[in-house]
């Protein structure tokens, strides 16, 4: 049975309000034909909207509508006739708008038919129209909480912080291959199953008839930049792997396609009939960097033919959208998981002290060996850890410097595997410094600076002075890179007044449980000379540094204090760091308590036509921060009642925040390399409880 046409007796149905997560554009304008009969197939959650006039026979005047109970429809303007069964007056403004609220069990299952009449209410003409309904869904984790949910109305869209929504995407920089290994971005294919853990899972629901009718197809298509981004892989089995089968089917590779990548930028996907859901695996192809915000989209269209030899136009498009998960790195207020260190002919004594702080730390150390790191002791300055995030999985990353000393294969050989990432970026040898070590780079505890939070801490670089004509600096592309992760918005300081030019020569963080949770520590030579004047002072003014130590001129208190060019050329270095302490004051919104100075002197050297500033003893501010256990360079300082009064002062200033200091001989093996403890080590940490998605911008 046909309903009649809705009158004013009978208001008509309100305008039909599409279903959330679709774009903008789901009411469709369509066109009627009284000439034949129309087959049309419907998205649940749209409309099709008509201007009844414009599809009116010559000289129609009143029109009517009737449909099937399964059909909705509204009339605007609202008709103005009183009576139940009268035709509508047409006008030019008359429009219908038609929908449907539920998927078609079968093809063709629901109709709609328009009435035209003249002046006399003589049928002038019918558009009848067969409705197919199906509902369509691309879904995926919008809301962040791990599961794909069912059409989320901000898929579309991305948005900050705790209240916000948006799916996530990892870059899939790790290896399953640990035999001629290579990033699994680098291949387009999925080499072992559990590769899908570092994807995120998209789910394209769909109901309706066993088939589409004749003609009509499903695409998913993506742009050419963002196919530099991502790709996207399908399972053939209906509704995919259950994460806990995964394992048991690493011999079913080929059933997971490729269906979108920069050599495929659409491709039509299965329609699957009845209630169905299809997975699909998005992988992140590339970090945020200067050309790319992080952003990419994937839209699923519906296809309808027109005619034989005609391009198919879209009735219907649902999109969704991802961001790239950063790189984050991790300060030294985390908790340390793994320590990294270098075995070479000569450096017994570092690593002897080195185990000792890693023991009483709780955590594990890996030693590369001589064969590996030939020679290259500085494992800090080759790489630096961090890690990637979403809501249904995480792994580190390490960052490799383009420093590419002969531990240059390290990161890639020997981290690189199964859930451990791995990302560099690459430049021209020749623009390439000192600077570029990872030494020079560095990341605050959380902080809140002028009411904003940085819950991630801030990356601290160092750089050539502001007003410099010319001067070594950090390489561009790394710069950019560290730039575009967002989330740990960078700082740079004045590091080139150093010969090696590293941040970790001047300052590091601790954890502390009072004020801001930690404290900067920064090294002073002022804070040193004070050391020294107040020994002179007590009758020590003969007491040597460096006394006993093989190869050394032992020199005394007084000397030092007597050197009045070494006081000038430490007097230059207080300013250089007193500068940088202005910067992280106003940076890190600390205030002076939060900063303790470390008695450090340094001494310039002249490197070509300049002059540059290394330490003059071992640098203290140069550790290892495992919890509340320090591993520090033995300074071999003057000796007060048997005991080094610089090692004194360290312990009298770190135990009162509760750290333990633990004293490394680095001097022959490090010192005078010009490195310290910090230098020849590194920590992987455990990552951040909080979440990088809920940070406010």
């Amino acid at each position: 049975m046909f309903q009649v046409s809705q009158t004013a007796s009978r208001p008509p149905l309100p305008a039909f309000s599409p279903k959330p997560g679709k774009e903008p554009g789901c009411e469709r304008t369509f066109r009627l034909d009284t000439h034949s009969q129309q087959r049309v197939l419907h998205v649940v959650g749209t409309s099709l909207k008509t201007n009844l006039d414009r599809s009116a026979p010559p000289s129609s005047k009143f029109f009517s509508v009737k449909c099937t109970p399964s059909v909705q429809y509204s009339i605007t303007p609202p008709p103005q006739e009183t009576s139940h069964l009268s035709p509508i007056r047409l006008n030019g403004n008359s429009v219908l708008v038609i929908s449907m609220s539920r998927a078609s069990p079968q093809e063709n299952d629901s109709k709609l038919s328009v009435w035209y009449y003249g002046e006399n209410k003589k049928c002038l003409g019918i558009a009848v129209l067969h409705l197919t309904a199906v509902e369509i869904s691309l879904d995926v984790d919008a809301d962040r909480d791990g599961l794909v949910e069912k059409n989320n109305p901000n898929k579309g869209s991305w948005k900050w912080g705790s209240s916000g929504h948006g799916a996530i995407l990892l870059v899939n920089c790790d290896s399953e291959r640990t035999y001629r290994k290579k990033p699994d971005s680098q291949d387009d294919y999925i080499s072992k199953v559990s590769d899908l853990q570092d994807m995120s899972l998209m789910v394209l629901r769909t109901r309706g008839p066993a088939r589409l009718p004749g003609g009509y197809k499903l695409t998913m298509h993506i742009s050419q930049g963002d196919a530099e981004s991502l790709r996207v892989f399908r399972s053939k089995s209906p509704g995919g792997l259950q994460s806990t089968q995964r394992q048991h089917y690493s011999s079913f590779v080929k059933d997971y396609p490729l269906v979108l990548s920069s050599e495929l930028l659409s491709q039509e996907v299965p329609y699957l009939g009845g209630i169905a859901e299809m997975n699909f695996y998005v992988e992140g192809l590339r970090f945020p960097d200067k050309d790319f915000d992080g952003l990419v989209s994937i839209s699923l269209s519906l296809l309808e033919p027109i005619s034989a030899g005609l391009p198919e136009t879209p009735i219907f498009t649902d999109k969704v959208v991802f961001r790239v998960a950063p790189w984050i790195m991790t300060p030294n207020t985390l908790q340390p998981l793994e320590v990294f260190v270098c075995s070479t002919s000569d450096n017994y004594p570092f690593l002897k002290g080195m185990k000792n702080v890693v023991v009483k730390s709780g955590c594990k150390v890996k030693i590369c060996q001589e064969y590996a790191n030939r020679g290259d002791r500085w494992m800090q300055d080759e790489l630096e850890f961090g890690y990637i995030d979403s809501p249904h999985h995480w792994f580190p990353v390490v960052l490799d410097s383009p420093r590419d000393g002969d531990l240059l294969d390290f990161p890639f050989e020997e981290l690189l595997g199964p859930d451990f990432g791995y990302v560099t970026r690459v430049t021209e040898r020749k623009d390439v410094s000192s600077l570029d070590s990872f030494g020079n780079l560095e990341v605050s505890p959380p902080v809140t600076v002028n009411g904003k939070n940085f819950p991630l801490g801030r990356i601290i670089i160092g750089v050539a002075f502001p007003t410099a004509t010319k001067g070594r600096n950090m390489t561009k592309v790394v710069q950019d890179f560290l730039w575009a992760q967002k989330v740990q918005e960078p700082i740079a300081l004045f590091s080139d007044w150093l010969l090696v030019g590293h941040v970790d020569e001047f300052m590091t963080f601790v954890p502390a449980k009072d004020r801001k949770g930690f404290r900067l520590l920064l090294a002073s030579p002022d804070a040193g000379y004070k050391l020294f004047r107040g020994l002179q002072r007590d009758g020590h003014g003969q007491a040597k540094l460096f006394d006993g130590l093989k190869g050394e001129e032992p020199v005394t208190v007084e000397e030092i204090l007597n050197d009045k060019g070494l006081q000038a050329e430490n007097n230059y270095v207080q300013s250089c760091i007193d500068w940088n302490r202005d910067v992280l004051k106003r940076e890190l919104g600390l205030d002076d308590e939060d900063i303790i100075d470390l008695p450090i002197l340094f001494k310039l050297v002249a490197e070509k036509e300049d002059y540059r500033a290394v330490a003059y003893y071992p640098d203290m501010v140069n550790m290892i921060v495992l919890g509340k256990n320090l591993g520090i360079p033995k300074p071999f300082g003057p000796k007060v009642n048997g005991r080094c009064a610089l090692e004194a002062e360290m312990c009298s200033l770190m135990e009162g925040l509760g750290l333990c200091c633990t004293f490394i001989d680095d001097f022959a093996s490090y010192h005078k390399l010009l490195g310290e403890v910090h230098c020849g080590s590194n920590v992987r940490r455990k990552p951040f409880d909080f979440k990088w998605w809920n940070v406010e911008f």
